[in-house]
């Protein structure tokens, strides 16, 4: 027993000699090819071998017959793992190169294509990994895009809608300034409606850069949702009196939730004035919410009687500067000196539903759109409070 002892002692020093100067060579080439590492590793191993066997005989318990065996052993084993070694070195480099020039064009732009043939688990991982990010990146350059032409298209639509009240304002000042106004009093009021205008479209403007710069401060409390309702209500009701468009609040249920009643409001009078905008004269702007059939959230809904949205215009109607083909500015034009008509005023910028996609998902809910019969509905789903 002291005997095997003894022989365990010598070879594991030995193979303890060979595997620290194996480690120090990995040290040396660890920024070299993974070909190269497992060589290292393949020799180490053999090395190891034969320092424990080399040492086993310098105690004299190997016969020079025996020592000369084993080292035949050892040699043609070392020349077998060292090819071995090599040859799976150059396939894992060459399925790394293949790695590496796929993501160099997934990199440039492109999408990620895994090269075909078999992988180790590791470079596998790495494929499916690099896969998943360029789907995110695809769609991040996608919605990039979709973010560059909504906003080229809201830079062209403010720049028209600043302009024609900006030259209505200064045809009327004009004409009041060399007394050509037959009623001086309409230009007085209508100048202080154009400039009313201008100051909320500067507003909606401030508005969405917060809620784009994620500093839109919310105060959260716990209030009723029929008690929103009645205050957006009765901030649209002398519009859509004026309109000749009836409300129909009748279907609102008694649900508390916690927002920030504040821009909750603006929410809901958005909904409402682009409702009543489109509805007709005689037609009916109806306002329900109720708690979702999950249980898990309210649901306030503003139908108009607009006619529908094309289908194709759906997914566009919350983006930044969106206002639809039947929604464009009118033509209007500044008054001739003298004469008794004044601007019609301009259409909104196409902010107000982009402010209430933003204003909602801050509360953590969800704004979207629907045709229904004779219209389209407009639908807010917000959190119940735990």
């Amino acid at each position: 027993m002291k005997d095997f002892l003894l022989i365990a002692l010598f070879a594991f020093g030995g193979a303890v000699c060979a595997g620290a100067l194996g480690a120090l060579v990995l040290r040396l080439v660890r920024h070299r090819s993974v070909a190269v590492s497992l060589t290292v590793i393949a020799a180490v191993t053999v090395t190891a071998m034969l320092a424990g066997t080399l040492a086993v005989a310098q105690a004299m318990f190997l016969s020079r017959h025996d020592l000369g065996v084993v080292t035949l052993v050892v040699a043609m084993a070392a020349v077998v793992s060292l090819a071995v070694a090599l040859l799976l070195g150059r396939w894992v480099v060459a399925r790394s190169r293949e790695l590496s020039l796929a993501a160099r064009d997934f990199g440039d732009g492109g999408s990620f294509a895994a090269p075909p043939g078999l992988a180790t688990a590791e470079l596998a991982a790495l494929s499916r990994e690099l896969a998943a990010t360029s789907e995110k990146l695809a769609v991040s350059r996608e919605r990039e895009r979709a973010l560059e032409t909504s906003r080229r298209e809201l830079v062209a639509w403010i720049s028209h809608d600043l302009r024609t009240p900006l030259a209505g304002l200064r045809a009327m000042s004009e004409a009041l300034e060399d007394g050509m106004a037959e009623d001086p009093a309409r230009y007085h009021r209508q100048i202080r409606t154009e400039v009313d205008r201008l100051n909320s479209m500067v507003g909606d403007l401030f508005e969405l850069s917060r809620i784009h710069a994620g500093a839109l401060a919310l105060s959260p409390s716990r209030m009723s949702v029929y008690d929103l309702v009645g205050d957006a209500l009765s901030g649209v009701h002398p519009l859509a009196r004026e309109r000749g468009v009836r409300l129909d609040g009748g279907a609102v249920d008694r649900v508390p939730v916690e927002v920030d009643g504040k821009e909750m409001t603006r929410v809901l009078a958005n909904l409402l004035i682009n409702a009543i905008r489109h509805t007709p004269a005689d037609g009916t702007v109806a306002i329900a919410a109720s708690v979702r059939a999950a249980g898990d959230a309210v649901v306030v809904s503003v139908t108009d009687g607009c006619g529908g949205i094309p289908a194709e215009e759906l997914p566009r109607v919350f983006d930044t500067g969106w206002r639809g083909n039947q929604a464009r500015t009118p033509p209007s034009g500044a008054p001739a000196a003298g004469a008794a008509s004044v601007p019609a005023p301009p259409a909104g910028a196409g902010l107000g539903l982009a402010i209430v996609r933003g204003i909602v998902e801050a509360h953590a809910g969800r704004a979207a759109v629907r045709n229904v019969p004779g219209g389209c509905r407009f639908e807010v789903t917000l959190p119940l409070p735990a």
